[in-house]
């Protein structure tokens, strides 16, 4: 294929990038993907544990997917199927108890009740609560942010045409907002404010608020107390794609099999993917992306170049020091990628036997759903406190996933995959800690704690896969182990991502754009920036 006919070249073949690809082909683009690994997907693959037992290795639900990627991709047509999970959360308690939930009311108010009748009465409440503000804000997602920042010239110069289309945008959020009519100031405080205390003020139950708690703090170096996990609490439930808002689904053959989709529908609208092709520089001529340059030295140009890696390796390690302005490279720079997620993977030969609701033969409603292994606000708390200090969590906060409740494809017979998302792990370790010698007594401690609920549960495991901070930065170049490419507190949401004036996917480099989860609306397996790229460059075009 000749190097020089490409509309696009696409770095990085991760769930963004793939859609990003087959917007701009289904649009009659030329378009080139290129991925450093042997497969597509980036953080969102299906993988061996051990030979017979695949998990997904990193993303491990999904619920934030963009209906509109599902329709135009077409991806259920290639293999896309989302399981359902009822219920979905089930949280044991030390004292013997625990509390399921899911989709049914009747379940909800009965498991709630047990520990407050209050409680139960506020949930449906609350419930509604979010969807309102998620509805309100949800629309905004699909678009680039209004950006109405008082910048100076220096920073970026726009056009008439350009300011026009953010006074509109700007119209669309304020006309969004103010359909919330009373609700406002309770929904402002959840997009800037701390999820603790908005969840102190609508329940009395611990177990309850600590087992909502943990989608405020999820991928994030902060705890519940923080202003900005408000929002974080907010984004994890804006979701559809597990079959309700909230609640989020398993997929047939793990997350790898959606970028596998992607990739089958990128590809039938005529976009090349080429695997084990690594980048070594984008190519800069005249301040014009004009192409990449590969680790091997193989010259391909396009006439645009669109980044789905995080802004720091995009703009610090792929592009010439020059080629930016200073300003922004200093912004770049001060991008927070604090992190302190982990990943356990386990291949298991029979499921957790939970001293809170015993059973093992069967798959259980216990065993379908997140297990939070987290009983109280403080004990979320105190994991961040060591996290703070530099060290991982004396007693971590964990969500337990076993797909193979309702996924059969994973494992054989009678096995099971455990997927076990972990923090805090902090990514930076205080003076003589290095997680290449924490890895696996940290992962050991982490087996121990859900040893103390289900006894049975350290003996059954076969094999496993310990991903730290550093391990998921060096296998999914994600910066600093951030899941989200990028922290997801305020000052780094909307019209501040990756940073001020800069949230419309464009660059200060002509023809080079950014189309990952770095950008707006950020983490998750959303496909919202990669489809938000395409169209604003397909209207550049």
């Amino acid at each position: 294929m000749n190097t020089d006919s490409y509309d696009a070249i696409l770095i990085g073949a991760g769930h963004n990038g793939l859609v990003c690809a087959a917007t701009l082909a289904a649009a009659g683009k030329r378009v080139l993907v290129l991925e450093r690994h042997h497969t597509v997907g980036g953080a969102a693959v299906t993988e061996d544990i051990i030979p017979g037992y695949r998990a997904s290795t990193a993303s491990y639900l999904v619920s934030l997917l963009l209906p509109e990627v599902v329709q135009e991709l077409e991806l259920a047509k290639h293999g896309y199927k989302v399981l359902n999970r009822h219920p979905s959360s089930f949280t044991p308690l030390p004292d013997g108890r625990s509390l399921l939930m899911g989709a049914d009311e009747a379940l909800n108010h009965r498991e709630i009740a047990k520990f407050s009748a209050r409680d139960a009465d506020a949930y449906p409440k609350y419930e509604a609560w979010l969807t309102r503000i998620a509805e309100c804000i949800e629309p905004l997602l699909s678009e680039p942010p209004a950006d109405l920042l008082p910048l100076p010239a220096s920073w970026r110069v726009r056009g008439w045409m350009a300011r026009f289309r953010e006074l509109h945008r700007g119209g669309r959020l304020y006309r969004a907002i103010k359909t919330l009519g009373d609700e406002m100031p309770q929904a402002i405080e959840l997009l800037t404010g701390a999820a603790r205390p908005i969840l102190d003020r609508w329940f009395e139950s611990d177990a309850l608020k600590a087992t909502l708690a943990t989608d405020a703090v999820i991928g994030a170096m902060q705890p519940i107390s923080a202003p900005g996990t408000g929002y974080v609490l907010l984004h994890h439930v804006m979701g559809t794609a597990g079959g309700a808002r909230g609640v989020w689904g398993y997929v047939e053959g793990g997350m790898g099999a959606i970028t596998q989709a992607m990739a089958a529908a990128a590809t039938a609208r005529g976009v090349h993917i080429k695997c084990n092709a690594e980048v070594a520089e984008i190519m800069v001529e005249s301040g014009r992306a004009v192409g990449v340059r590969m680790v091997g030295g193989e010259v391909l140009r396009a006439r645009a170049v669109v980044s789905n890696a995080t802004p720091d390796v995009t703009f610090r390690k792929l592009l010439p020091g020059s080629a930016l302005p200073p300003a922004f490279s200093a912004a770049v720079e001060r991008i927070d990628y604090s992190s302190a997620s982990m990943k356990i993977n386990l291949a298991v030969s029979e499921l957790p036997d939970f001293s809170a609701m015993p059973g093992k033969s069967e798959v259980g409603p216990q065993h379908r759903g997140t297990i939070h292994i987290s009983p109280t606000m403080e004990y979320l708390e105190a994991a961040y406190d060591d996290a703070r200090r530099g060290q991982p969590s004396l007693e971590p906060i964990l969500e337990l996933t076993i797909p193979t409740s309702v996924d059969k494809t994973l494992a054989p017979d009678g096995h099971h995959i455990v997927q076990m998302f972990v923090q805090y792990a902090p990514y930076k370790l205080a003076d003589g800690l290095h997680w290449d010698a924490l890895r696996e007594p940290f992962a050991d401690r982490c087996i121990a704690a859900v040893n103390q609920y289900a006894p049975n549960f350290a003996a059954s495991v076969l094999g496993r896969q310990v991903l730290t901070p550093l391990d998921l930065e060096r296998r999914f170049a994600l910066t600093g182990g951030n899941i989200f490419h990028g922290s997801m507190a305020l000052h780094q949401l909307f019209s501040m991502r990756p940073i001020p004036g800069w949230a419309d996917y464009r660059t200060p480099l002509a023809g080079l754009y950014l189309c990952g989860s770095g950008c707006h609306p950020g983490g998750g397996v959303t496909g919202a920036p990669g489809r938000n790229a395409a169209r604003e460059m397909l209207r550049d075009s």
